[in-house]
């Protein structure tokens, strides 16, 4: 049976329909993403599935037992008191820590009636089978995994930001491992790394899950099934993300090719009863005309309908030289403090390419773009800007929009143009109507991203520099921006966390990186020419990278792991990032698990002793000593562990 079932699902908001005939089926392990345009209904739908709001239409039925946990936007009311965040995470294990109490009783009362050691050991069985012993270092899993520090661990709720609540939701729920996991945009608030973590733990977890989200990587890594959400109508589709973008094309051209082929037969058969109605063959035309009108009224099929979509076309008004960009010494910083946030290799970018400048919030890309534009200077070295080349650039934040113009106003700005051209101009990125007279500080963030990108698509330059285009754009809107940088003729440098569109763009990666061990200090640039997947594959290889390499050049040197004692378990193969945390997890529960052990042998060794039960004191010893020797190993595995990470 599935976990979830809906069926001939409908839902209005007064004489609004929002959609209509939906019928969905959640089966075990299942790993389902949803999609559409925005205002589509894709949380209405995720919220009736859950039953946290009904349909107007249709039933919506659970499996027996159902264990779901819901992720909604935003989290500020879900979670709300002055408990800590960890207290927080210790709710997802109330029956662990009802049987932990249970053996603490059991423990205290083994002196007083030691015949209570067999009841004792039992439940101490229990306890570890249940994963007892490693809960605490779950949970600092999970809350490092999504980008918690251990300062925050005993914060009170209430002192968290929104969209810290909603990490701590999604952790939470991550802790209770439910039979489903229903996500609505969980990739919000995470950085990259906090995402890939999330893809790792949801390609483990054993139950289902449903997600809405923007991300079109994380769908491509985690989800075998796509719903799309569009004209009131949900399609399904088999395969990931990418697999799902081919189906759709495929399953349109299919459509419209049936569509032209019936108004071919329409036409033609209207043509034969026009000239045959009132001739020698009017009892055929007769025939055909009532055959006509009962295919238009039960067989005929609508012309496919395609949702309204951003013209967005980016031309060079001019060819700029070969070399565009290059970097002697550059040191990049602020320079009130003098503080240096990275060094950049002596790099140099030529015309045509397309590099990914990658990293954590932080790290310092923005401050890079704005170094390379002259409105910061750099600690030392320099930026040289090549021959003929004009910049064109997309902030993050808009900054390069005023708040108190209209949007008409702003493509005034950039060019000056009849108002009737400025309005069809604008047209071609959604704005119609009274849009165009919308001012800038009321618009979403979605808007003011394409009054930017209709801006920049007015100045003609060869080399762009964006800084998180697709923040904000739904996914038709992020596809035609990628497909107009595909074929854009001069040169990019690309800001994002966007790794779908890093993967498909990108020629080369410039990649900065916290040094690992103290979390914090002078970032390091790391350059790969290449593109985004031979990149990662670089990177799955080896286990410290360089501060500054060139792999096609020169690959390097594996560093040496340090010296640890003898391992309880030999690798036979290098491990991943993710493999090895998974197997600190495991050790450090594993010695958590000893040193119960040895407090508990010692305390029965002593008593033993006392009792003069020589036997006992000679079992319990050797058993003492193996422990001992087990958990040295492990402490030697952890310190190996622990260095690699």
């Amino acid at each position: 049976m599935p976990l979830i079932s809906g069926h001939n699902l409908a839902k209005s908001f007064g004489d609004n329909d929002v959609f209509e005939n939906v019928t969905v089926s959640i089966p075990h392990s299942a790993r389902i993403a949803l999609v559409g345009p925005n205002g589509s209904g894709k949380t209405t739908l995720l919220r009736i599935l859950a039953k946290l709001e009904p349909p107007s239409a249709g039933a919506v039925t659970h499996a027996r037992g159902l264990r779901f946990g819901f992720l909604p936007q935003e989290a500020e009311m879900t979670l709300e008191g002055d408990r800590s965040l960890w207290d927080e995470m210790l709710s997802a294990f109330s029956d662990l820590l009802a049987q932990e109490e249970r053996l603490l009783h059991l423990a205290e009362s083994l002196d007083r009636d030691p015949a209570r050691l067999a009841e004792y050991g039992e439940a101490q069985a229990r306890f570890e089978q249940a994963g007892g012993y490693e809960y605490p270092i779950r949970i600092r899993q999970v809350l490092g995994g999504l980008g918690f520090d251990e300062a925050d661990f005993q914060r009170p709720l209430s002192q968290l930001s929104g969209g810290q609540k909603t990490r701590a939701l999604l952790a939470r729920l991550l802790l209770e491992s439910p039979d489903l996991l229903i996500l609505d945009e969980p990739t919000n608030h995470l950085d990259v790394q906090a995402v890939e973590w999330l893809e790792d733990w949801l390609k483990d977890f054993k139950g289902a899950v449903l997600v809405v989200s923007h991300d079109r990587y994380f769908m491509d890594s985690i989800a075998n099934h796509v719903w799309e959400l569009i004209f009131g109508r949900l399609e399904q589709y088999q395969g990931n993300y990418s697999q799902y973008v081919q189906q759709r094309e495929e399953r349109h051209a299919r459509l419209l090719a049936e569509y032209e082929r019936q108004q071919a037969f329409i036409a033609q058969t209207e043509d034969y009863i026009r000239r045959n109605i009132e001739g020698q063959n009017t009892r055929q035309a007769q025939g055909r005309r009532k055959r006509l009108e009962r295919f238009l009224r039960d067989e005929a099929i609508a012309r496919p309908r395609q949702q309204r979509a951003m013209h967005l076309r980016l031309q060079a008004s001019r060819r700029s030289g070969d070399k565009v960009l290059s970097t002697r010494s550059l040191v990049v910083g602020y320079p009130d403090d003098r503080v240096p946030l990275f060094s950049v290799p002596d790099i140099t970018l030529m015309r045509g390419e397309c590099a990914a400048l990658i990293g954590p919030n932080g790290a310092g890309k923005t401050t890079f773009l704005k170094t390379i534009l002259g409105q910061i200077e750099p600690l030392s070295g320099q930026a040289i800007v090549g021959a003929s080349v004009e910049i064109g650039y997309f902030a993050q934040a808009h900054e390069g929009l005023d708040p108190n113009h209209t949007v008409l106003d702003e493509i005034l700005s950039v060019r000056n143009m009849p108002i009737s051209e400025a309005r069809d101009y604008l047209a071609r990125f959604l704005f119609t109507d009274d849009d165009v007279y919308k001012m800038v500080n009321v618009l979403s963030g979605g808007e003011r991203g394409r009054v930017a990108l209709a801006k920049l698509a007015l100045a003609g330059a060869n080399l762009l520099l964006l800084d998180e285009p697709t923040t904000h754009l739904d996914i038709p809107s992020q596809e035609i921006l990628e497909a107009v940088l595909a074929d854009f003729g001069g040169t990019i440098l690309l800001v994002s966390h966007d790794r779908y569109l890093i993967r498909n763009l990108a020629t080369q990666v410039w990649a900065l990186q916290i040094p690992r061990k103290t979390g914090e200090g002078q970032a390091e640039m790391v350059v790969y020419e290449g593109p985004y997947d031979e990149y990662l594959a670089w990177c799955a290889k080896r286990t410290v990278m360089p501060s500054v390499a060139r792999p096609k050049d020169q690959p390097a040197k594996r560093a040496e792991r340090p010296q640890g004692k003898e391992r309880l378990s030999a690798v036979s193969k290098p491990m991943s990032r993710y493999e090895r945390q998974k197997r600190l997890e495991q050790v450090e529960g594993a010695i958590h698990r000893l040193e119960v052990e040895l407090v508990n042998l010692r305390g029965a060794l002593e008593a033993a002793s006392s009792a003069g039960d020589v036997a006992e004191v000679a079992r319990l010893g050797e058993l003492y000593t193996r422990t001992e020797f087990e958990l040295d190993t492990l402490m030697g595995e952890w310190e190996t562990l622990v260095a690699d990470l």
